[in-house]
């Protein structure tokens, strides 16, 4: 029972201005990052640290501030939730404007509803818009134009992949099929469903995003646990917390990859053509734990959750354990810090920016609510070479929090436009942001 209600504690302890429980970082974020993080013991508190920010949106003339050498400007404004981004070869800019499903099973008495409440109050928890809009910047300004509702009737849409003349959108509970036709800006065709993606009344991270394979045939799609730790019972946790491969020919799926407990962020490497994904850690082991990481994507790959992390780190709260599983689950590469909400992924391919940012991994980071003080609320790049993570992370966007913690904008999606310049999707301040460099 106290698993259950720890899990909606808190988004209720935040409505009702308890943030001073719990815990606080004894290590700075950077202490939990790269490839040999640090990994204190766990701190378990009777209430969960509580830190969430005010969802307030941007005041008038502001914006993130970008690193040093590089500027940035509004693509598009006065979105709906913008969670998710995706290019077509045309230079078109797709933007998944999307929140939570109704939730019902979540959603049901006292607690559901202050925890309801507190996801309003981080600025998540609105009807969710169920489209994907199309931007276009005809003149190459580095601004949209035109925008125009591309596809409609969907069920919190996050991941998008273009096949040829197919184009695939993944709703919170499946992968659909439409037929697109190059330039146009909207698609009315009814679509085919190919293949069902675990939902439900009941369906905690609801976020479904996909990627599709470099010859066409499959898509991978990451599909988050349905808990925190499994405490509502490993049934409702069947092909959760793993990456599905989809064969398109047959519309069968099997697990790719497990113990993910929220892969969100999908992309293959430019150069070693390896799957990479970004993955939410759980929470409530402290502020200093679990740090959130990015990491290959193995053929039958465990990751060990819920019964460890980072290798065989047993999580003590889980029982029976699986030391079976524990034995075998894969250490990750790169560790991105204590719950910074790690979820953006987007490989740098382009050749605007300098040779120095080639093939690294450019990361979007939503921000915490159960560390203190916050991580994340940024955009870091993270250097490559050879194929892997070759150095500490960069700071590319910041400013996301206001002097007193409230949220002028949460970075999600990222992306790299036709001309090469980063593409920043921000849900709390319903704004794409373009970051290039600065001319000299």
């Amino acid at each position: 029972m106290f698993a259950r209600c720890s899990r909606l504690l808190p988004a209720a302890l935040a409505v009702l201005c308890l943030s001073g429980c719990g815990d606080e970082a004894t290590l700075p974020v950077e202490a939990g990052t790269g490839p040999s993080p640090a990994l204190p013991a766990p701190v378990q508190t009777f209430l969960p640290t509580v830190l969430l920010a005010r969802a307030e949106g941007w005041p008038e003339g502001t914006r993130p501030k970008p690193a040093e050498g590089f500027a940035v400007e509004a693509f598009a404004t006065g979105l709906d939730h913008p969670r998710w981004l995706y290019v077509l070869p045309n230079g078109d800019v797709l933007v998944a404007e999307s929140d939570a499903p109704p939730q019902p099973e979540i959603e049901r008495g006292i607690m559901g509803w202050l925890m309801k409440m507190g996801m309003r109050y981080a600025g998540a928890a609105v009807p969710s818009a169920n489209r994907i809009t199309l931007l276009r910047d005809a003149d190459g300004n580095g601004v949209a134009e035109t925008r125009s509702v591309f596809l409609t009737g969907l069920n919190s849409p996050i991941g998008m992949a273009l096949i040829g003349g197919d184009f695939y959108a993944a709703n919170t509970d499946s992968v659909v099929r439409f037929p697109y036709e190059a330039g146009a800006t909207q698609i009315t065709a009814p679509g085919e469903k190919i293949a069902d993606l675990p939902a439900g009344p009941f369906n905690l991270h609801w976020v479904k995003n996909i990627l599709a394979s470099r010859d066409g045939r499959r898509l991978y799609a990451g599909v988050g646990s349905n808990s925190n730790l499994g405490e509502n019972g490993m049934a409702n946790e069947d092909g959760r917390a793993a990456i599905h491969e989809i064969d398109l020919a047959t519309g069968k799926s099997r697990i790719f990859a497990s113990g993910l407990r929220n892969p969100v962020g999908l992309a293959f490497h430019p150069d070693s053509g390896e799957l990479w994904t970004t993955v939410n850690e759980r929470d409530e082991l402290g502020s200093d734990l679990v740090p959130d990481y990015m990491t290959t994507v193995q053929n039958g790959g465990f990751y060990g959750w819920p019964y460890s992390y980072y290798g065989d780190h047993l999580d003590p709260r889980v029982q029976p354990q699986r030391p079976d599983l524990v034995a075998k689950a894969i250490v990750p590469d790169y560790a991105l810090g204590p719950h910074t909400a790690s979820l953006g992924l987007a490989f740098y391919d382009g050749t605007l920016f300098s040779a120095a940012y080639r093939s690294g991994a450019f990361i979007g980071q939503h921000g915490s609510w159960n560390r203190k003080p916050a991580s994340g609320y940024k955009v870091i790049f993270v250097p490559f070479s050879n194929g892997k993570p070759s150095g500490a992370p960069e700071d590319i966007l910041t400013g996301f929090l206001s002097k007193d913690g409230n949220a002028y904008g949460r970075p999600v999606g990222v992306a790299i436009d036709k001309a090469g310049a980063l593409l920043v999707a921000d849900d709390v301040g319903n704004t794409v942001w373009r970051v290039t460099p600065v001319s000299e």
